[in-house]
């Protein structure tokens, strides 16, 4: 009687082996995408509450090396907290209050230039008129050109501004209570970096970023106010001091922040001594800002936050659309922040950095290495 001889059971294939499972590729970008979106989309809405929000943290970081020289002194830390709360104090309410009284200045010299606004308005029409535009365009275009619409524009920019006053107290109440936080962010930074040294590094880089950003535009910006004010005051321009001021607030904007700043002068400039003046106004004020805000600052703004020009200007347009005006001039230190959330806090992310970064090259080898 044979038997059967049992067959060895052969090796099954590796690729008919299950494989682990694990989520697509394609499906985890479309669900980081999905994520993004409905982010961004709460952001917009919140905008009127975010903004204060970031407003006082990025407040809170730029005094915070206050509270630090009060400890190294020896000083109570309640003594460093006061004195960087009151440092945030002096200058929004400065900033405030000296907007306010130049746009209030602005508003009672405008009225004295309704006649020159009239002419000009004529000479404008009549130009269009005899290159051939028709009566209706003119009249769409011109028609609601007066001094008075201008005055009750200034007039709503003041009564913003003076509205202001009410954010500002919830500012300052979350720059307090930040501060009080503030007085024991070394000690707890320190327990991060032995427990998730990462995560101490991201935050440690946004917040050196942040105060660097800042340092470096506001001694930038108060150049250019200086240099922008003397020469209007020379050129006898209206208002030197407010252009000058406008000029330095506009400084934190990057890239289009002197556009801005230079069309009230050279409108005024307009109606004050006529075309001839504008042109003066617009070519210097061009040369000075060309060589300062474009050649010499992105240098140093460059080194300090590690973006370059293409990121700053794509996050100016983005934090300007979730968060208005106020997202314009924290463009950048909120592009820190998300820069720290999402790069810098995984190693395995830190490679972007040297695509978006315009920052030294040994600088940008440390992030990547690190």
């Amino acid at each position: 009687m044979r038997t059967r001889r049992t067959q060895s059971a052969r090796p099954v294939p590796a690729l008919l082996e299950p494989a682990p499972w694990a989520i697509p590729r394609g499906l985890i970008v479309l669900l980081a995408a999905a994520g993004a979106v409905l982010a961004i989309a709460g952001m917009k809405l919140t905008a009127d509450l975010l903004g204060p929000i970031f407003l006082a943290l990025m407040l809170t970081v730029a005094v915070q090396p206050i509270q630090s020289w009060a400890r190294r002194r020896g000083l109570p830390a309640w003594l460093g907290m006061v004195g960087a709360v009151l440092a945030v104090a002096v200058i929004l309410i400065g900033m405030i209050g000296l907007l306010a009284l130049s746009v209030a200045q602005l508003a009672s010299e405008l009225p004295g230039y309704a006649d020159e606004l009239n002419d000009l308005v004529d000479r404008v029409r009549d130009a269009l008129a005899s290159a051939g535009v028709d009566g209706q365009q003119i009249h769409n275009m011109l028609g609601d050109v007066n001094m008075g619409k201008l005055v009750g524009l200034l007039g709503s920019l003041l009564s913003g501004l003076l509205g202001a006053l009410s954010n500002l107290v919830f500012v300052l109440a979350l720059v307090l209570f930040m501060a009080v936080d503030g007085m024991t962010i070394d000690r707890k930074l320190e327990l991060i970096r032995r427990a998730r040294p990462d995560i101490a590094y991201a935050l440690t880089t946004f917040a050196e970023g942040t105060r660097s950003y800042l340092v470096v535009t506001t001694v930038f910006g108060l150049i250019v106010a200086v240099v922008d004010g003397g020469v209007l005051w020379l050129m006898g321009v209206p208002l030197p001091v407010l252009w000058a001021l406008l000029s330095f607030i506009t400084n934190y904007i990057p890239n289009i922040g002197f556009v801005i700043g230079l069309i009230p002068p050279a409108l005024l400039a307009l109606l004050q001594g006529g075309p001839m003046l504008m042109i003066w106004v617009i070519v210097v004020y061009s040369v000075i800002n060309f060589v300062i805000q474009s050649i010499i600052q992105p240098k140093f703004v460059g080194n300090a936050v590690g973006l370059n020009v293409t990121v700053t200007f794509l996050s100016l347009v983005f934090w300007s659309w979730i968060l208005g005006a106020l997202g314009a001039i924290l463009a950048v230190p909120l592009t820190l922040l998300v820069k720290a959330v999402l790069l810098d806090i995984d190693p395995a992310t830190r490679w972007v950095n040297v695509l978006i970064g315009s920052a030294a090259a040994d600088d940008e080898e440390d992030g990547v290495a690190a």
